[in-house]
């Protein structure tokens, strides 16, 4: 009931913003004022026959927006194992077991080839990723469709970015319905926007509201910014579209903050151009390239800027440089406050971030900073972030692929430490990529991860692994310990 009163209190206000007003006009002469002359009864009744026309028309523009919008709206399910913290029975601390987790999300279908963005949390830790299509509603109840007609379409994951939170599906589907992001069209506050998605499992619900913010910062101290509105958003709409009254997408919605867990009024939305960039990248490379100039930077308070005697108390400052790095090497000094970067002003950390998004790896950048009184100029070589992901892609060969796992993967010894810096010993093997196909979505390993053991095995060597596998049955378990990012678990599934 309480969205549905949001949604009459906005259809109201458009109501009376189209409604005649008694305007007051201050004369030049002095403080005297006339009213326009005052409505006949017959105005009157011609205005209020014509706001029944008003409100048909709005109806029908949103039945017709929501109609075309939620064709390519998905429900995205995802079932994977993740730790079950249990208490013993005298309230200490109990054992950590290992269950099956079921989890619903959404996305939004950009490519009709069958590329579907969402949210990376969504997927996290995900054995298996189901999309299902939507089923448009009929007229009546006789004409609604079973759950069991959904078409259900098993999906790659092409990959993943934690920092934006965002993640690249893959179904095998031609012709899809799709949308498109708004990037270029200014979303403003006060807009009216829609969030569709599948709330508690409840697929293709629609909400609408206004933007409250276009470029909202909820943690100074990270250059993400997001789309805010009162749109009711709850758990499931993670990875749905946050569209305007043209059906174009102004942002993914991510998050919400809330006390109780439901919506609030107080939901956040990926921006479109933040989206464009990262589904761009995870198309093409399957991960997330950026510039780097190595130095790192933070969002100026008062506070700090009064500590440190700061000629400014806002914008970016210069925390810190990596010694023989391109920002070292060109004269970046820790506390220079950043200016502009390539002739662009830097007000915070999020423009700071999108300057560096944009800027092209193979220039320098131009940066302009302020050091104490005087405004400095610096060209610092561009750097393209080296992932580890780019860097054990290098070790690929055909000699240690794992078709049965859907990997390719190589011994860990002396040389892979520096890339897996955080591994916790150097035996195992290292997973360097995925195969591709269904195999490989339904074991859900990474590049990175370290297999220790397989069924309580240890596994020292890429050649011990192929025969142990090689050895297992169709529907045989297998259940792989893994190291992903120095942290301990299983990956359970079994053997096709």
């Amino acid at each position: 009931m309480l969205n549905m009163k949001r949604s009459c209190m906005h259809i109201f206000v458009l109501v009376l913003a189209t409604a005649p007003l008694l305007v007051s006009v201050a004369t030049a002469q002095g403080n005297q004022t006339k009213s326009s002359p005052r409505e006949t009864p017959a105005e009157i009744a011609a205005a209020q026959s014509h706001s029944p026309d008003l409100l048909r028309q709005l109806n029908g523009s949103l039945v017709t927006l929501t109609s075309k919008v939620s064709r390519a709206v998905v429900q995205i399910q995802v079932t994977g194992f993740g730790p079950l913290d249990t208490k013993s029975k005298d309230g200490g601390e109990g054992l950590t077991v290992v269950a099956e987790e079921h989890a619903i999300g959404s996305g939004v279908i950009l490519d009709p080839q069958g590329y579907i963005v969402t949210n990376a949390h969504v997927v996290e830790r995900a054995e298996r990723i189901r999309v299902v299509l939507p089923i448009p509603d009929g007229d009546s109840a006789f004409d609604t469709a079973p759950k069991g007609k959904a078409q259900i379409l098993d999906a790659k994951l092409v990959g993943a970015d934690r920092d934006t939170d965002l993640a690249l599906l893959k179904v095998e589907a031609d012709n899809l319905p799709t949308l498109l992001l708004g990037v270029d069209r200014p979303t403003r506050p006060g807009e009216l926007v829609f969030a569709i998605g599948s709330p508690e499992g409840l697929q293709n619900s629609v909400t609408m509201g206004v933007v409250s913010s276009v470029w909202r910062q909820p943690d100074p101290e990270s250059p993400m910014v997001y789309v805010q509105t009162d749109a009711p958003i709850n758990p499931g709409n993670s990875g749905g579209p946050l569209v305007d009254l043209d059906g174009y997408v102004v942002g993914l919605n991510t998050f919400i903050l809330s006390k109780g867990g439901g919506s609030e009024g107080l939901g956040f939305a990926i921006p479109a151009s933040t989206v464009r960039f990262v589904y761009k990248e995870l198309k093409r490379y399957g991960h997330v390239h950026r510039t780097e100039i190595q130095a790192g930077a933070q969002t100026i308070t008062p506070t700090l800027a009064a500590g440190l005697g700061l000629n400014q108390n806002w914008g970016v400052l210069i925390s810190d440089v990596t010694p023989g790095g391109p920002a070292d090497s060109a004269g970046l000094k820790v506390q220079d406050i950043v200016l502009a970067v390539d002739g662009r002003p830097i007000m915070g950390l999020p423009g700071l971030s999108a300057a560096l998004y944009q800027h092209p790896p193979d220039e320098v950048v131009t940066l302009r900073v302020l050091r104490g009184s005087s405004s400095i100029s610096l060209e610092v070589p561009a750097l393209q972030h080296q992932d580890q992901v780019d860097e054990l892609s290098a070790l690929v060969t055909p000699n240690n692929r794992i078709g049965r796992l859907g990997i390719f993967a190589t011994d860990f010894d002396s040389k892979l430490q520096s890339v897996v810096s955080d591994a916790r010993s150097s035996t195992g093997v290292v997973v360097v990529a995925q195969t591709g196909g269904p195999t490989a979505l339904t074991a859900r390993l990474q590049a990175g991860d370290i297999i220790h053991s397989l069924n309580t095995t240890p596994m020292d060597s890429v050649e011990q692994l192929r025969t142990t596998v090689r050895g297992l049955k169709p529907g045989d378990p297998v259940v792989l310990q893994i190291e992903r990012k120095g942290k301990l678990q299983y990956v359970a599934f079994e053997m096709d």
